[in-house]
């Protein structure tokens, strides 16, 4: 008798599964969901791997972010990417589906979770207006559905009220299903009752598990903070100097206290031998160069200086603490995507907050200028991807060498 072995062995990967997941203690009432977390490759219309598009015809699909595209950017909450999503004024709107890791049960409940945030950017032409750039930035709300098949939602199981921080915070929802629905769907819609459509945006990100809980259970209404909204003006002052410990107490022993070593007073090193900024010696500079900084990143629409961006700049501080005639401009640029009055003010923040950076570790502020230029100076083309990640730089600009 022959048997078919790759069914053998879908069976006992699947026995397998079984055991794996009775070992960790894993509920069996779990329902899961495949690629969770929306990661892919960035790229604009084109949902992420194992999620169906269930949008409108003759619309482009979701996306998956941060692909630069439409002037997004934030940092994924879990993983490296999310899902990106639009409400359009044609009465169009945005909706992913899947197959569920089994059915919900008819009068079971569940609690389920995404974090979403609002994109202060998603600029693309409209249906109405192809010939002009718009800013997809009202409001938008998320909605649950379950249903039977990919694509043909049948129950609307819970919704959100409109998103509108920029921050990443996690919605709870409460899912109580009518049937066995097979399918999931997660839908970007208007604020309702809608009286007019319009553009809007949402990214969702981090799908939990499924899980059943007792129908009488409240699930919270109210978003959970992921990370704290963080404001274009916001400065880093990090590292922060250190708060000095209280005085020790009198000592009242007879027996005299040991006495301290003299802490030693920090001294500038001597000049090394053409220390550099960038690749840029000292040799080879002269007043007005400007040295472009490859590697100083920061939180997206916002001036918090990402942590990998240390190297970099403490390369500039040992620079400065060993020239100290040196006197530098700090300049910020960004892309042209958003309107040139914020262009100016996150390139301002973004340069002071790289002088604060240097100043808190004790370079003397009278050497550190800084200036914010915008989107008035691009080095590359802002139409690519890649050439607004260019323009979207910090540069040195060398105002004063008085030792040569």
């Amino acid at each position: 008798m022959k048997v078919n072995f790759n069914m053998r062995k879908q069976q006992a990967l699947t026995f397998l599964l079984f055991l794996m997941i009775t070992s960790m203690g894993i509920s069996q009432d779990m329902i899961y969901l495949t690629n969770p977390s929306f990661e892919d490759q960035p790229r604009h219309s084109q949902p992420p791997a194992n999620w169906s598009d269930c949008g409108f015809s003759g619309e482009s699909p979701p996306d998956v972010q941060p692909s630069g595209d439409f002037g997004v950017y934030r940092e994924a909450s879990a993983g490296n990417t999310y899902l990106g999503m639009v409400v359009r004024e044609n009465d169009t709107y945005e909706r992913v589906s899947q197959r569920l890791s089994k059915p919900f049960q008819a009068g079971k409940c569940y609690e389920f979770s995404l974090a979403l945030v609002k994109s202060r950017y998603y600029i693309s032409p409209t249906s109405t207006r192809p010939d002009e750039y718009t800013n997809y930035t009202t409001p938008v709300k998320i909605r649950i559905w379950g249903g039977y098949q990919n694509c043909k939602p049948k129950q609307m199981l819970d919704d959100t009220e409109p998103v509108t921080h920029y921050d990443w915070r996690t919605y709870n929802f409460k899912l109580e299903p009518d049937a066995a629905y097979t399918h999931i769907f997660i839908e970007a819609f208007y604020d309702t009752p809608v009286m007019f459509p319009y553009n809007g945006n949402i990214l969702v990100d981090d799908a939990s598990p499924i899980k059943v809980i007792p129908c009488d259970e409240e699930v919270p209404d109210e978003p959970e903070f992921i990370d704290e909204p963080v404001l274009a003006e916001e400065v880093i002052t990090t590292p922060r100097t250190p708060t000095p410990s209280p005085a020790p107490q009198q000592n009242t022993s007879p027996t005299p206290p040991t006495p301290q070593e003299p802490i030693p007073t920090p001294v500038t090193p001597e000049p090394q031998a053409d220390k550099e900024i960038a690749g840029v010696k000292r040799s080879e500079m002269k007043t007005g160069i400007e040295i472009q900084l490859d590697n100083v990143f920061f939180e997206a629409d916002s001036s918090r200086i990402r942590k990998e961006s240390t190297e970099a700049l403490d390369e500039v501080y040992d620079f400065l603490l060993t020239y100290n005639d040196v006197v530098i401009e700090i300049g910020g640029h960004t892309n042209s995507y958003p309107p040139a009055e914020y262009c100016d003010r996150l390139s301002e923040a973004r340069a002071k907050a790289v002088s604060e950076y240097l100043a808190a570790k004790g370079i003397n502020r009278e050497r550190l200028k800084y200036k914010g230029y915008g989107k008035r100076k691009p080095i590359a083309s802002n139409q690519t991807i890649s050439g607004r990640r260019k323009n979207q730089r910090v540069e040195i600009k060398i105002l004063e060498m008085k030792g040569g």
